[in-house]
């Protein structure tokens, strides 16, 4: 049996931001609050008690982001069915990157992510609320 050479998660992450648009924390502030656009928060439930959140941006947690998007799955959620378009932020923008990738992969038409995640959002200045368990 032959063993396939590891590839990193560094060369996953930069393979992934060649093949979805990235987009800056300023230009993600811009799009802030825009019908058309929701932003999807991957982040462990967590680091969203500890640092709070975007305002209205949708928890998804990241195992179950394939099950969501998925309309043939019994987790599916339909808001990823919506003419919208989607944003993907995690804490730095490494889980994001894949996480978009996957969802462009599964049939998301418009999908970008947050250069920098939610640490750089916070330190532009960004809007923050204190995220409150459903």
């Amino acid at each position: 049996m032959t063993m396939q050479p590891r590839i990193s998660s560094r060369a996953l992450v930069e393979a992934a931001n060649r093949e979805v648009e990235v987009i800056t924390v300023e230009q993600a502030i811009a799009l802030h609050g825009a019908d058309d656009v929701v932003f999807v928060d991957l982040r462990d439930v967590r680091e969203l008690e500890r640092e709070g959140r975007i305002p209205g941006a949708l928890h998804v947690p990241r195992g179950m982001l394939e099950f969501w998007i998925d309309p043939d799955s019994p987790y599916f959620k339909p808001v990823f069915d919506e003419d919208r378009r989607f944003v993907f932020h995690c804490s730095l923008g490494w889980r994001s990157a894949l996480a978009a990738q996957t969802a462009q992969r599964m049939g998301l038409q418009k999908v970008s992510h947050v250069d920098g995640g939610f640490t750089g959002w916070k330190k532009q200045g960004g809007p923050v609320e204190a995220y409150a368990k459903k």
